[in-house]
């Protein structure tokens, strides 16, 4: 009778390319002498391949490049279960989202490690596995079965498909993921295609929203995630302000003398031990991101990655659809007007910037750029024209606000002025009356002054 056990899949062992234990690495020199190594990095790429970390030009990499062949041990840091894989070097990646997605998790081990200026990344070297074998030996009883994720997933499109207007979708990530993934700190970031940034339109767990703040797309887990069209995910400690929201260093260098006085707060943990960035994307285009992380060590695996990578996929459908049915081609007739508040009290002193659309209630920030130069609008002829009913067809055809193209996801920028306005001018409010239509209520007069230069 044949006793033979089936080897494992390379899939079925993903745990053990966490990264919580260094993995060995065994290669022979072109004499046959033996050199055995730690690695920082092994990394799933898909059934049949492996990404090995490339970071000094020492024996291993010399041997390698003179005999092809290697056999790397790594475990299931879960049950203490070892499994040797017989590799093979196919070649080296300097670039690209396998790359990046690397470079993002060994910044990560780096910085845990406390070898952050030692620990850089020069290459991926990509593997193709020849065999995978269990080595005997008694592990740990297996955690238990997680469960939840696939239900998760099922809810948030359950949830998604009923919903008629962005912010409706954004509060429904938000609540799916705290609800149903136990997900405590997250947020949806929007593309901005003018700047090449990232902006925080929801969040969920942080002492402030956040809404407004800023990440250049490239730039820490959140920016290269959307740069790559990628998942991010990095299981121990970073240093959020080199790494994570490195946001403040590259607007200075963008807008000199300007960011610390318009600069939003990003709303990050101050000592993330986990996080997971995936982009958010719709026919090949990319919409923004969403961003998950905790202040537990490995909270987040790779199927935390599948169920992520799901919703955001379910989020950038819908963004989508609701995006080309925002705007009615004409209306059959005009919609009844909302009756206003009269304005009382004192005035609320706004200055509008037309030089970048900056927009200050008082002394106090409140947005700018394609956002600014709306709410300059809105303003302008709810004081010209005593204006208060909007639409969003004919903010697209204003060419004074010189609005991106179509592919801009309008709503976005209104919910984001939207929330801002609610978090720090209570007088002023956005609110939708129907679809694609928006109404400008004020409740004490409003003192414009629209500053050029």
């Amino acid at each position: 009778m044949n006793t033979r056990t089936t080897p494992p899949s390379l899939h079925a062992i993903r745990a053990c390319f966490e990264g919580a234990i260094p993995a060995m690495m065994a290669t022979c020199s072109e004499d046959g002498t033996p050199n055995v190594a730690y690695i920082s990095q092994v990394y799933y790429v898909d059934e049949r391949h492996v990404a090995l970390s490339f970071q000094f030009f020492n024996k291993t990499r010399k041997n390698i490049l003179a005999n092809p062949h290697a056999t790397v041990l790594v475990m299931d840091a879960r049950v203490a279960t070892f499994y040797r894989l017989g590799l093979r070097y196919l070649r080296t990646e300097t670039g690209g989202p396998r790359f990046e997605g690397m470079k993002a998790q060994l910044a990560g081990i780096a910085s845990h490690s406390g070898m952050a200026g030692v620990f850089r990344l020069l290459g991926a070297d990509i593997y193709e596995v020849e065999a995978i074998e269990r080595l005997e030996g008694d592990g740990l009883p297996p955690p238990p079965p997680r469960h939840g994720l696939l239900a998760g997933v099922r809810r948030c499109a359950e949830r998604l498909s009923a919903c008629c207007a962005t912010d409706e979708l954004l509060q429904a990530v938000l609540a799916v993921l705290n609800d149903q993934l136990d997900v405590r700190h997250a947020m949806v970031l929007m593309r901005d295609g003018a700047t090449e940034r990232l902006y925080t339109v929801a969040s969920c767990g942080y002492a402030t929203s956040g809404v407004g703040s800023e990440i250049e797309i490239g730039h820490g887990v959140i920016g290269v995630a959307a740069r790559e069209g990628t998942p991010v995910r990095i299981s121990h400690m970073t240093n959020a302000a080199s790494y994570s929201h490195a946001v403040r260093s590259s607007m200075r260098e963008i807008e000199p003398g300007l960011v610390l006085e318009t600069e939003i707060p990003f709303p990050g943990l101050p000592e993330p031990h986990s996080q997971l960035a995936v982009p958010i994307v719709s026919s090949g285009r990319l919409l923004g991101a969403l961003f998950v992380e905790s202040p537990q060590d490995m909270r987040f695996g790779f199927e935390d990655e599948d169920a992520l990578v799901a919703i955001a996929g379910h989020l950038g459908a819908a963004l989508e659809l609701l995006r080309t049915a925002d705007e009615p081609a004409a209306a059959a007739e005009p919609p009844a007007p909302v009756p206003q508040v009269s304005a009382t009290g004192a005035p609320v002193a706004v200055r509008h910037y037309l030089a970048n659309n900056s927009v200050f209630i008082g002394d106090s920030y409140l947005i700018k750029g394609v956002a600014g130069a709306i709410f300059g609008k809105l303003l302008r002829e709810h004081a010209q024209q005593g204006r208060s009913e909007f639409t969003n067809r004919e903010l697209r055809l204003d060419p004074a606000l010189r609005l991106p193209d179509l592919s801009d996801n309008l709503e976005a920028r209104l919910v984001l002025l939207q929330r801002r306005l609610q978090e720090n001018c209570p007088h002023i409010r956005i609110e939708k009356t129907g679809r694609g239509r928006f109404q400008l209520r004020v409740g004490r007069p409003v003192a414009l002054t629209e500053i050029a230069g």
